[in-house]
Protein backbone atom coordinates (compact mmCIF):
# COMPACT_ATOMS: atom_id res chain seq x y z
CA UNK A 1 0.00 0.00 0.00
CA UNK A 2 1.24 3.41 -1.18
CA UNK A 3 0.26 6.72 0.46
CA UNK A 4 0.90 10.29 -0.86
CA UNK A 5 2.07 13.05 0.67
CA UNK A 6 1.05 16.83 -0.12
CA UNK A 7 3.84 19.05 0.93
CA UNK A 8 3.94 22.59 0.86
CA UNK A 9 6.62 25.10 0.76
CA UNK A 10 6.67 28.18 3.20
CA UNK A 11 7.52 31.57 2.63
CA UNK A 12 10.75 30.93 4.50
CA UNK A 13 11.60 28.24 2.22
CA UNK A 14 11.29 30.28 -1.13
CA UNK A 15 14.24 31.50 -2.76
CA UNK A 16 15.21 35.41 -1.96
CA UNK A 17 14.17 37.26 -5.11
CA UNK A 18 13.78 40.86 -5.38
CA UNK A 19 12.45 43.63 -2.93
CA UNK A 20 8.95 42.96 -3.38
CA UNK A 21 6.44 45.32 -3.20
CA UNK A 22 3.74 46.00 -0.35
CA UNK A 23 0.82 44.35 -2.35
CA UNK A 24 2.79 41.41 -3.18
CA UNK A 25 4.00 41.41 0.44
CA UNK A 26 0.43 41.17 1.70
CA UNK A 27 -0.40 38.84 -1.03
CA UNK A 28 2.04 36.63 -0.04
CA UNK A 29 1.17 37.20 3.80
CA UNK A 30 -2.57 36.36 2.79
CA UNK A 31 -1.90 33.34 0.47
CA UNK A 32 -0.59 30.10 2.39
CA UNK A 33 -3.65 31.28 4.92
CA UNK A 34 -6.66 31.31 2.45
CA UNK A 35 -5.22 29.65 -0.81
CA UNK A 36 -5.44 33.08 -2.67
CA UNK A 37 -3.43 32.18 -5.18
CA UNK A 38 -5.26 28.34 -5.41
CA UNK A 39 -8.42 29.54 -5.54
CA UNK A 40 -7.95 31.94 -8.18
CA UNK A 41 -6.11 29.86 -10.79
CA UNK A 42 -8.92 27.43 -10.48
CA UNK A 43 -11.91 29.51 -11.04
CA UNK A 44 -11.18 33.31 -12.30
CA UNK A 45 -10.96 31.73 -15.98
CA UNK A 46 -14.16 29.82 -15.70
CA UNK A 47 -16.00 30.46 -18.51
CA UNK A 48 -19.51 31.75 -19.03
CA UNK A 49 -21.53 31.82 -22.35
CA UNK A 50 -22.21 34.86 -24.28
CA UNK A 51 -25.96 35.13 -24.86
CA UNK A 52 -28.53 37.68 -24.12
CA UNK A 53 -31.23 35.96 -22.25
CA UNK A 54 -28.29 34.83 -19.47
CA UNK A 55 -28.38 38.92 -18.95
CA UNK A 56 -31.76 38.25 -17.18
CA UNK A 57 -30.23 36.39 -14.32
CA UNK A 58 -27.38 39.43 -13.65
CA UNK A 59 -30.44 42.04 -13.59
CA UNK A 60 -31.68 39.85 -10.71
CA UNK A 61 -28.08 40.41 -9.23
CA UNK A 62 -27.74 43.98 -9.45
CA UNK A 63 -31.39 45.12 -8.84
CA UNK A 64 -31.08 42.96 -5.17
CA UNK A 65 -27.59 44.60 -4.53
CA UNK A 66 -29.39 48.19 -5.35
CA UNK A 67 -31.93 47.60 -3.17
CA UNK A 68 -29.68 46.63 -0.05
CA UNK A 69 -27.48 49.76 -1.03
CA UNK A 70 -30.57 51.93 -0.89
CA UNK A 71 -32.16 49.71 1.69
CA UNK A 72 -29.33 50.59 3.92
CA UNK A 73 -29.62 54.48 3.32
CA UNK A 74 -33.34 54.55 4.04
CA UNK A 75 -33.41 52.54 7.28
CA UNK A 76 -30.92 55.58 8.86
CA UNK A 77 -34.25 57.70 8.66
CA UNK A 78 -37.30 55.54 9.12
CA UNK A 79 -38.93 55.16 12.42
CA UNK A 80 -41.00 51.96 12.02
CA UNK A 81 -43.37 52.99 14.89
CA UNK A 82 -47.21 53.33 15.41
CA UNK A 83 -46.79 56.37 17.58
CA UNK A 84 -49.11 58.56 16.76
CA UNK A 85 -47.65 62.49 16.41
CA UNK A 86 -48.78 65.55 14.97
CA UNK A 87 -47.15 66.16 11.47
CA UNK A 88 -45.57 69.75 11.62
CA UNK A 89 -43.02 69.58 8.52
CA UNK A 90 -42.54 70.69 4.85
CA UNK A 91 -44.97 69.27 3.08
CA UNK A 92 -47.75 72.15 4.37
CA UNK A 93 -51.17 70.21 3.20
CA UNK A 94 -50.72 67.67 5.84
CA UNK A 95 -49.68 70.17 8.91
CA UNK A 96 -51.59 69.44 11.79
CA UNK A 97 -52.61 66.01 10.77
CA UNK A 98 -52.10 63.21 13.28
CA UNK A 99 -50.11 60.16 12.04
CA UNK A 100 -47.87 57.46 12.94
CA UNK A 101 -44.37 58.17 13.39
CA UNK A 102 -43.87 55.95 10.38
CA UNK A 103 -45.70 58.00 8.16
CA UNK A 104 -44.49 61.07 9.15
CA UNK A 105 -40.48 59.52 8.72
CA UNK A 106 -41.50 58.55 5.47
CA UNK A 107 -42.89 62.31 4.67
CA UNK A 108 -39.55 63.60 6.44
CA UNK A 109 -37.44 60.87 4.34
CA UNK A 110 -39.74 62.05 0.95
CA UNK A 111 -39.07 65.85 1.18
CA UNK A 112 -36.37 67.02 3.74
CA UNK A 113 -33.69 64.33 3.66
CA UNK A 114 -30.96 65.66 0.69
CA UNK A 115 -32.08 63.03 -1.93
CA UNK A 116 -34.55 60.88 -0.39
CA UNK A 117 -37.43 60.97 -2.38
CA UNK A 118 -34.75 60.04 -5.58
CA UNK A 119 -33.15 57.01 -2.71
CA UNK A 120 -36.92 55.63 -2.11
CA UNK A 121 -38.20 55.54 -5.94
CA UNK A 122 -34.96 53.81 -6.79
CA UNK A 123 -35.86 51.05 -4.04
CA UNK A 124 -39.34 50.93 -5.02
CA UNK A 125 -38.65 50.52 -8.71
CA UNK A 126 -35.74 48.08 -8.07
CA UNK A 127 -37.63 46.09 -6.14
CA UNK A 128 -40.57 45.78 -8.80
CA UNK A 129 -37.50 45.30 -11.34
CA UNK A 130 -36.01 42.52 -9.21
CA UNK A 131 -39.51 40.85 -9.21
CA UNK A 132 -39.87 40.99 -12.96
CA UNK A 133 -36.41 39.60 -13.68
CA UNK A 134 -36.70 36.71 -11.31
CA UNK A 135 -39.96 35.60 -12.91
CA UNK A 136 -38.22 36.54 -16.52
CA UNK A 137 -35.63 34.73 -16.05
CA UNK A 138 -37.33 31.52 -15.01
CA UNK A 139 -39.57 31.38 -17.74
CA UNK A 140 -36.24 31.51 -19.31
CA UNK A 141 -35.01 28.57 -17.28
CA UNK A 142 -38.17 26.63 -17.56
CA UNK A 143 -38.65 26.96 -21.63
CA UNK A 144 -35.66 26.09 -22.59
CA UNK A 145 -34.99 23.10 -19.93
CA UNK A 146 -32.27 25.08 -17.94
CA UNK A 147 -33.91 22.94 -14.89
CA UNK A 148 -32.66 19.25 -15.44
CA UNK A 149 -30.53 17.14 -13.99
CA UNK A 150 -28.12 18.24 -12.25
CA UNK A 151 -29.66 21.82 -11.52
CA UNK A 152 -33.00 20.83 -9.90
CA UNK A 153 -31.91 22.42 -6.15
CA UNK A 154 -30.75 25.47 -8.48
CA UNK A 155 -34.13 25.44 -9.74
CA UNK A 156 -35.64 25.54 -5.80
CA UNK A 157 -32.96 28.22 -4.97
CA UNK A 158 -34.80 30.02 -7.49
CA UNK A 159 -38.36 29.20 -7.13
CA UNK A 160 -37.43 30.15 -3.41
CA UNK A 161 -36.19 33.58 -3.56
CA UNK A 162 -39.26 34.40 -5.92
CA UNK A 163 -41.41 33.52 -3.40
CA UNK A 164 -39.51 35.45 -0.78
CA UNK A 165 -39.09 38.14 -2.71
CA UNK A 166 -42.79 39.03 -3.04
CA UNK A 167 -43.48 38.49 0.30
CA UNK A 168 -40.80 40.40 1.02
CA UNK A 169 -42.25 43.58 -1.50
CA UNK A 170 -45.08 43.50 0.38
CA UNK A 171 -43.69 44.30 3.77
CA UNK A 172 -41.67 46.80 2.28
CA UNK A 173 -45.08 48.58 0.63
CA UNK A 174 -46.12 48.35 3.99
CA UNK A 175 -44.17 50.02 6.43
CA UNK A 176 -44.92 53.69 5.09
CA UNK A 177 -48.31 53.09 6.89
CA UNK A 178 -50.68 55.71 4.54
CA UNK A 179 -53.77 54.43 3.38
CA UNK A 180 -52.90 52.82 0.22
CA UNK A 181 -50.56 50.26 1.93
CA UNK A 182 -53.34 50.13 4.63
CA UNK A 183 -55.59 49.19 2.44
CA UNK A 184 -53.73 46.58 1.16
CA UNK A 185 -52.32 45.37 5.02
CA UNK A 186 -56.54 45.03 5.43
CA UNK A 187 -56.92 42.91 2.87
CA UNK A 188 -53.91 40.19 3.77
CA UNK A 189 -55.92 40.56 7.60
CA UNK A 190 -58.90 39.50 5.76
CA UNK A 191 -57.23 36.67 3.81
CA UNK A 192 -55.53 35.56 7.27
CA UNK A 193 -58.87 35.18 9.03
CA UNK A 194 -60.26 33.17 6.75
CA UNK A 195 -57.80 30.43 7.88
CA UNK A 196 -59.45 27.94 9.93
CA UNK A 197 -58.65 27.15 13.45
CA UNK A 198 -55.50 29.13 13.38
CA UNK A 199 -56.59 31.81 11.60
CA UNK A 200 -57.68 34.53 14.77
CA UNK A 201 -54.13 33.57 16.31
CA UNK A 202 -52.26 34.67 13.63
CA UNK A 203 -54.11 38.01 12.69
CA UNK A 204 -53.42 38.62 16.87
CA UNK A 205 -49.80 37.75 16.39
CA UNK A 206 -49.61 39.84 13.19
CA UNK A 207 -51.12 43.29 14.72
CA UNK A 208 -50.60 42.84 18.34
CA UNK A 209 -54.23 42.58 18.93
CA UNK A 210 -57.37 43.65 16.64
CA UNK A 211 -56.68 45.38 13.50
CA UNK A 212 -54.60 47.43 13.05
CA UNK A 213 -52.88 47.05 16.49
CA UNK A 214 -49.86 49.10 17.26
CA UNK A 215 -47.03 46.54 16.37
CA UNK A 216 -47.16 45.48 12.78
CA UNK A 217 -44.86 48.02 11.15
CA UNK A 218 -42.41 47.45 13.43
CA UNK A 219 -42.78 43.57 13.20
CA UNK A 220 -43.11 43.77 9.32
CA UNK A 221 -39.72 46.24 9.71
CA UNK A 222 -37.82 43.91 11.15
CA UNK A 223 -39.09 41.08 8.73
CA UNK A 224 -38.22 43.53 6.06
CA UNK A 225 -34.66 44.30 7.04
CA UNK A 226 -33.54 41.26 8.68
CA UNK A 227 -35.64 38.19 8.17
CA UNK A 228 -35.96 38.15 4.62
CA UNK A 229 -33.20 39.61 3.07
CA UNK A 230 -30.43 37.69 5.22
CA UNK A 231 -31.98 34.45 3.58
CA UNK A 232 -32.17 35.90 0.35
CA UNK A 233 -28.70 36.58 0.52
CA UNK A 234 -28.02 33.40 1.70
CA UNK A 235 -29.84 31.75 -1.27
CA UNK A 236 -28.20 33.56 -3.54
CA UNK A 237 -24.86 32.88 -2.71
CA UNK A 238 -25.94 29.24 -2.59
CA UNK A 239 -27.63 29.46 -6.49
CA UNK A 240 -24.26 31.03 -7.44
CA UNK A 241 -21.86 28.98 -5.87
CA UNK A 242 -24.09 25.98 -7.71
CA UNK A 243 -23.65 27.76 -10.78
CA UNK A 244 -19.85 27.98 -10.42
CA UNK A 245 -20.04 24.29 -9.38
CA UNK A 246 -22.37 23.17 -12.68
CA UNK A 247 -20.93 23.76 -15.92
CA UNK A 248 -23.26 26.74 -17.41
CA UNK A 249 -25.67 25.88 -19.72
CA UNK A 250 -25.70 27.26 -23.71
CA UNK A 251 -27.69 26.86 -26.80
CA UNK A 252 -26.84 24.26 -29.35
CA UNK A 253 -24.58 25.31 -31.72
CA UNK A 254 -20.90 24.75 -33.47
CA UNK A 255 -17.98 23.42 -31.69
CA UNK A 256 -20.91 23.23 -28.12
CA UNK A 257 -21.75 19.48 -26.51
CA UNK A 258 -22.79 18.09 -23.05
CA UNK A 259 -19.18 18.24 -21.84
CA UNK A 260 -17.60 21.51 -22.67
CA UNK A 261 -18.59 25.00 -22.45
CA UNK A 262 -18.19 27.87 -25.28
CA UNK A 263 -17.31 31.50 -24.19
CA UNK A 264 -15.61 33.83 -22.84
CA UNK A 265 -13.59 33.41 -19.50
CA UNK A 266 -14.28 35.32 -16.04
CA UNK A 267 -11.36 37.74 -15.98
CA UNK A 268 -10.92 39.99 -17.95
CA UNK A 269 -13.77 39.49 -20.17
CA UNK A 270 -16.87 38.72 -18.29
CA UNK A 271 -16.02 40.68 -15.53
CA UNK A 272 -15.68 43.81 -17.19
CA UNK A 273 -18.69 43.28 -19.25
CA UNK A 274 -20.54 42.42 -16.32
CA UNK A 275 -19.27 45.44 -14.27
CA UNK A 276 -20.28 47.82 -16.94
CA UNK A 277 -23.67 46.23 -17.22
CA UNK A 278 -24.24 46.76 -13.42
CA UNK A 279 -23.82 50.11 -14.25
CA UNK A 280 -26.20 50.40 -16.83
CA UNK A 281 -28.88 48.71 -15.18
CA UNK A 282 -28.24 51.01 -11.92
CA UNK A 283 -28.26 54.19 -14.21
CA UNK A 284 -31.75 52.78 -16.34
CA UNK A 285 -33.26 52.41 -12.98
CA UNK A 286 -32.07 55.57 -11.71
CA UNK A 287 -33.59 57.51 -14.72
CA UNK A 288 -36.88 55.64 -14.14
CA UNK A 289 -36.99 57.00 -10.52
CA UNK A 290 -36.25 60.10 -11.73
CA UNK A 291 -38.83 60.67 -14.28
CA UNK A 292 -41.36 58.20 -12.79
CA UNK A 293 -43.14 58.55 -9.88
CA UNK A 294 -44.24 55.62 -8.15
CA UNK A 295 -46.04 55.28 -4.68
CA UNK A 296 -47.06 59.40 -3.92
CA UNK A 297 -47.62 58.69 -0.17
CA UNK A 298 -48.65 62.08 0.27
CA UNK A 299 -51.38 61.97 -2.07
CA UNK A 300 -52.96 59.53 -0.34
CA UNK A 301 -52.91 60.32 3.36
CA UNK A 302 -52.15 58.30 6.37
CA UNK A 303 -53.97 55.38 7.27
CA UNK A 304 -57.44 55.00 9.24
CA UNK A 305 -59.23 52.34 9.30
CA UNK A 306 -62.84 53.93 8.56
CA UNK A 307 -61.53 54.75 5.17
CA UNK A 308 -60.04 53.05 2.23
CA UNK A 309 -58.19 53.78 -1.02
CA UNK A 310 -60.06 54.50 -3.85
CA UNK A 311 -59.02 52.13 -6.69
CA UNK A 312 -56.51 50.29 -4.47
CA UNK A 313 -54.13 47.88 -6.22
CA UNK A 314 -51.13 45.87 -4.87
CA UNK A 315 -48.30 45.63 -6.90
CA UNK A 316 -48.57 43.64 -9.88
CA UNK A 317 -46.64 40.67 -8.42
CA UNK A 318 -49.59 40.16 -6.00
CA UNK A 319 -52.29 41.05 -8.46
CA UNK A 320 -52.53 36.81 -9.16
CA UNK A 321 -53.61 36.38 -5.53
CA UNK A 322 -56.06 39.59 -5.51
CA UNK A 323 -57.77 38.61 -8.58
CA UNK A 324 -58.68 35.20 -7.38
CA UNK A 325 -60.20 36.17 -4.07
CA UNK A 326 -62.26 39.26 -6.02
CA UNK A 327 -63.27 35.95 -8.85
CA UNK A 328 -64.24 34.16 -5.91
CA UNK A 329 -68.34 33.48 -5.41
CA UNK A 330 -68.72 34.60 -1.77
CA UNK A 331 -69.66 30.74 -0.44
CA UNK A 332 -69.60 30.35 3.07
CA UNK A 333 -69.91 26.51 5.06
CA UNK A 334 -72.03 27.05 8.29
CA UNK A 335 -71.67 24.34 11.20
CA UNK A 336 -70.92 23.49 14.59
CA UNK A 337 -71.26 27.44 15.38
CA UNK A 338 -68.12 28.05 12.72
CA UNK A 339 -68.37 29.80 9.40
CA UNK A 340 -65.68 28.74 6.43
CA UNK A 341 -65.42 31.97 4.01
CA UNK A 342 -64.50 29.80 0.83
CA UNK A 343 -64.81 32.34 -0.94
CA UNK A 344 -61.58 33.82 0.38
CA UNK A 345 -59.90 30.28 1.87
CA UNK A 346 -60.33 28.70 -1.34
CA UNK A 347 -58.32 31.40 -2.98
CA UNK A 348 -55.87 31.20 -0.23
CA UNK A 349 -55.19 27.54 -1.07
CA UNK A 350 -55.21 27.91 -4.87
CA UNK A 351 -52.52 29.82 -4.81
CA UNK A 352 -49.52 28.01 -2.97
CA UNK A 353 -51.08 25.03 -4.70
CA UNK A 354 -50.16 26.83 -8.09
CA UNK A 355 -46.41 28.05 -6.87
CA UNK A 356 -45.86 24.93 -5.12
CA UNK A 357 -46.87 22.93 -8.78
CA UNK A 358 -43.61 25.82 -10.52
CA UNK A 359 -41.62 24.53 -7.33
CA UNK A 360 -41.84 20.55 -8.17
CA UNK A 361 -42.59 20.80 -11.84
CA UNK A 362 -38.68 19.64 -12.83
CA UNK A 363 -39.14 16.28 -10.62
CA UNK A 364 -42.46 15.34 -12.21
CA UNK A 365 -40.92 16.07 -16.30
CA UNK A 366 -37.97 13.24 -14.76
CA UNK A 367 -39.93 11.09 -13.14
CA UNK A 368 -42.45 11.37 -16.35
CA UNK A 369 -40.27 11.08 -18.84
CA UNK A 370 -37.51 8.87 -17.17
CA UNK A 371 -34.39 11.14 -17.90
CA UNK A 372 -32.27 10.85 -15.70
CA UNK A 373 -28.95 12.17 -17.93
CA UNK A 374 -26.88 14.91 -17.34
CA UNK A 375 -28.42 18.07 -19.38
CA UNK A 376 -25.84 21.28 -20.28
CA UNK A 377 -26.98 22.31 -23.44
CA UNK A 378 -30.41 23.86 -23.73
CA UNK A 379 -33.26 23.03 -25.96
CA UNK A 380 -35.35 25.63 -28.16
CA UNK A 381 -38.71 25.72 -26.55
CA UNK A 382 -40.52 24.48 -30.33
CA UNK A 383 -38.84 20.90 -29.62
CA UNK A 384 -40.71 20.80 -26.57
CA UNK A 385 -44.11 21.15 -27.03
CA UNK A 386 -45.68 20.40 -24.03
CA UNK A 387 -43.32 22.08 -21.58
CA UNK A 388 -43.76 25.43 -23.77
CA UNK A 389 -47.90 24.63 -23.90
CA UNK A 390 -47.60 24.70 -20.34
CA UNK A 391 -45.61 27.46 -19.16
CA UNK A 392 -47.83 29.76 -21.71
CA UNK A 393 -50.64 28.26 -20.52
CA UNK A 394 -49.42 29.29 -16.53
CA UNK A 395 -48.23 33.25 -18.08
CA UNK A 396 -52.03 33.32 -19.51
CA UNK A 397 -53.63 32.20 -16.30
CA UNK A 398 -51.17 34.78 -14.44
CA UNK A 399 -52.57 37.41 -16.75
CA UNK A 400 -56.42 36.67 -16.45
CA UNK A 401 -56.35 36.51 -12.48
CA UNK A 402 -54.07 39.97 -12.97
CA UNK A 403 -57.18 41.46 -14.72
CA UNK A 404 -59.67 40.25 -11.96
CA UNK A 405 -57.57 41.75 -9.47
CA UNK A 406 -58.03 45.35 -11.33
CA UNK A 407 -61.64 44.18 -12.24
CA UNK A 408 -62.79 47.87 -10.97
CA UNK A 409 -60.05 49.84 -13.15
CA UNK A 410 -60.69 48.08 -15.92
CA UNK A 411 -64.78 48.87 -15.17
CA UNK A 412 -63.81 52.54 -15.10
CA UNK A 413 -61.41 53.15 -17.39
CA UNK A 414 -63.04 51.16 -20.09
CA UNK A 415 -66.87 51.75 -19.23
CA UNK A 416 -67.53 48.24 -18.57
CA UNK A 417 -69.89 46.42 -16.48
CA UNK A 418 -67.80 45.08 -13.54
CA UNK A 419 -69.88 41.74 -12.80
CA UNK A 420 -69.11 41.35 -16.97
CA UNK A 421 -65.25 41.93 -16.41
CA UNK A 422 -65.89 39.07 -12.92
CA UNK A 423 -67.65 36.78 -15.12
CA UNK A 424 -65.43 36.60 -18.08
CA UNK A 425 -62.18 36.27 -15.52
CA UNK A 426 -64.12 32.91 -13.82
CA UNK A 427 -64.70 31.39 -17.33
CA UNK A 428 -61.49 31.93 -18.66
CA UNK A 429 -59.68 30.51 -15.49
CA UNK A 430 -60.63 27.82 -16.97
CA UNK A 431 -61.03 28.22 -20.36
CA UNK A 432 -58.32 29.99 -21.64
CA UNK A 433 -55.19 28.58 -20.13
CA UNK A 434 -56.48 25.10 -22.32
CA UNK A 435 -56.67 26.59 -24.88
CA UNK A 436 -53.30 28.48 -25.05
CA UNK A 437 -51.66 24.88 -24.06
CA UNK A 438 -53.15 23.72 -27.08
CA UNK A 439 -52.68 26.47 -29.74
CA UNK A 440 -49.18 27.03 -28.27
CA UNK A 441 -48.33 22.74 -28.86
CA UNK A 442 -49.69 23.19 -32.44
CA UNK A 443 -48.05 26.11 -33.24
CA UNK A 444 -44.57 24.59 -31.92
CA UNK A 445 -45.18 21.31 -34.06
CA UNK A 446 -45.41 23.36 -37.16
CA UNK A 447 -42.45 24.89 -36.44
CA UNK A 448 -40.72 21.79 -36.46
CA UNK A 449 -42.59 20.87 -39.88
CA UNK A 450 -40.53 24.10 -41.00
CA UNK A 451 -37.25 22.84 -39.42
CA UNK A 452 -37.48 19.77 -40.96
CA UNK A 453 -38.42 21.01 -44.36
CA UNK A 454 -35.07 24.15 -43.79
CA UNK A 455 -32.84 20.94 -43.58
CA UNK A 456 -33.87 18.86 -46.27
CA UNK A 457 -34.84 21.30 -48.64
CA UNK A 458 -32.88 24.82 -47.80
CA UNK A 459 -34.46 27.97 -47.03
CA UNK A 460 -36.18 29.99 -49.30
CA UNK A 461 -34.65 32.26 -51.33
CA UNK A 462 -37.61 34.30 -52.70
CA UNK A 463 -36.08 33.57 -56.49
CA UNK A 464 -38.46 31.96 -58.75
CA UNK A 465 -37.13 30.11 -61.80
CA UNK A 466 -38.74 28.50 -64.72
CA UNK A 467 -38.06 25.24 -66.34
CA UNK A 468 -37.53 23.98 -69.83
CA UNK A 469 -40.83 23.09 -69.90
CA UNK A 470 -42.87 26.22 -68.25
CA UNK A 471 -43.27 25.37 -64.66
CA UNK A 472 -42.44 27.82 -62.06
CA UNK A 473 -40.44 27.31 -58.89
CA UNK A 474 -38.92 28.79 -56.11
CA UNK A 475 -35.11 28.13 -55.64
CA UNK A 476 -34.37 27.17 -52.31
CA UNK A 477 -30.64 27.85 -50.61
CA UNK A 478 -29.21 25.08 -48.51
CA UNK A 479 -28.21 25.33 -45.27
CA UNK A 480 -24.41 25.37 -43.43
CA UNK A 481 -23.53 22.62 -41.58
CA UNK A 482 -23.67 25.11 -38.30
CA UNK A 483 -27.43 26.09 -39.26
CA UNK A 484 -28.28 22.03 -39.89
CA UNK A 485 -26.59 21.31 -36.45
CA UNK A 486 -28.95 23.58 -34.58
CA UNK A 487 -31.33 22.72 -36.43
CA UNK A 488 -30.89 18.24 -35.51
CA UNK A 489 -28.76 18.43 -32.56
CA UNK A 490 -31.37 17.99 -29.54
CA UNK A 491 -32.61 14.29 -28.56
CA UNK A 492 -36.16 12.46 -28.99
CA UNK A 493 -36.31 10.13 -26.26
CA UNK A 494 -39.22 7.81 -27.06
CA UNK A 495 -41.81 8.09 -24.77
CA UNK A 496 -42.45 5.36 -21.45
CA UNK A 497 -43.41 1.81 -22.19
CA UNK A 498 -45.51 -0.35 -20.17
CA UNK A 499 -44.51 -3.30 -22.34
CA UNK A 500 -46.89 -6.19 -23.30
CA UNK A 501 -49.82 -7.02 -21.34
CA UNK A 502 -49.44 -10.47 -20.98
CA UNK A 503 -46.39 -12.29 -20.30
CA UNK A 504 -45.02 -15.62 -22.37
CA UNK A 505 -47.24 -18.17 -20.37
CA UNK A 506 -50.38 -16.06 -21.85
CA UNK A 507 -50.84 -14.94 -18.00
CA UNK A 508 -52.32 -11.33 -18.29
CA UNK A 509 -49.66 -8.87 -16.25
CA UNK A 510 -50.65 -6.90 -13.15
CA UNK A 511 -49.64 -3.13 -13.89
CA UNK A 512 -49.46 -0.75 -11.31
CA UNK A 513 -52.17 1.90 -11.79
CA UNK A 514 -49.45 4.61 -11.10
CA UNK A 515 -47.20 3.21 -14.13
CA UNK A 516 -50.38 3.59 -16.38
CA UNK A 517 -50.55 7.08 -15.32
CA UNK A 518 -46.91 7.85 -16.14
CA UNK A 519 -46.67 5.91 -19.14
CA UNK A 520 -49.92 7.87 -20.65
CA UNK A 521 -48.24 10.99 -19.67
CA UNK A 522 -44.67 9.99 -21.44
CA UNK A 523 -46.92 9.86 -24.24
CA UNK A 524 -48.13 12.57 -24.20
CA UNK A 525 -44.97 14.02 -23.61
CA UNK A 526 -42.95 12.39 -26.37
CA UNK A 527 -45.85 10.74 -28.64
CA UNK A 528 -46.53 11.18 -32.27
CA UNK A 529 -48.69 14.62 -31.42
CA UNK A 530 -45.66 16.47 -29.77
CA UNK A 531 -42.81 15.80 -31.74
CA UNK A 532 -41.96 15.52 -35.57
CA UNK A 533 -38.93 13.17 -36.20
CA UNK A 534 -35.69 15.04 -37.20
CA UNK A 535 -34.75 14.23 -40.93
CA UNK A 536 -32.25 11.24 -41.09
CA UNK A 537 -28.64 11.00 -42.47
CA UNK A 538 -30.66 8.64 -45.29
CA UNK A 539 -33.34 11.27 -46.25
CA UNK A 540 -31.03 14.17 -46.50
CA UNK A 541 -28.83 12.61 -48.76
CA UNK A 542 -31.43 10.90 -50.93
CA UNK A 543 -32.63 14.69 -51.69
CA UNK A 544 -29.16 16.42 -52.04
CA UNK A 545 -28.09 13.81 -54.12
CA UNK A 546 -31.21 14.22 -56.60
CA UNK A 547 -32.87 16.87 -57.68
CA UNK A 548 -34.66 17.39 -54.22
CA UNK A 549 -32.71 21.67 -54.06
CA UNK A 550 -33.58 23.64 -57.10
Amino acid sequence: MSTTTETTETTEDQPRRGKASMGQRAAEWVDPRVGLYKLSKSNMRKIFPDHWSFMLGEICLYSFTILILTGVYLTLFFHPSMNEVVYHGAYTPLNGVRMSEAYSSTLHISFEVRGGLLIRQIHHWSALIFIAGMITHMMRVFFTGGFRKPRELNWLFGWTLLFIGMFEGFTGYSLPDDLLSGTGVRFTEGAVLSTPVVGTYLSMFMFGGEFPGHSFVSLFYSVHILLFPGIMAGLLTAHLILIFYHKHTQFPGAGKTEKNVVGAPLLPIYTAKAGGFFFLVFGIIAAIAAIATINPIWEMGPYRPDQVSTGAQPDWYMGFSEGLIRVMPGWEIRGWGHTLALGVFVPLMIFPLVLISIAVYPFIESWVTGDKREHHLLDRPRNRPVRTGLGVAWLVLYFVLLIGGGNDIWATHFHLSINAITWFVRVSFFVLPALAFFATRRICMGLQRRDRDKVLHGRESGIIKRLPHGEFIEVHEPLSQEQRHILTAHVQPQPFELGPEVDENGVHRKVNPIDKVRAKLSRGFYGEQSQIPKPTVEEYEEITSGHGHH
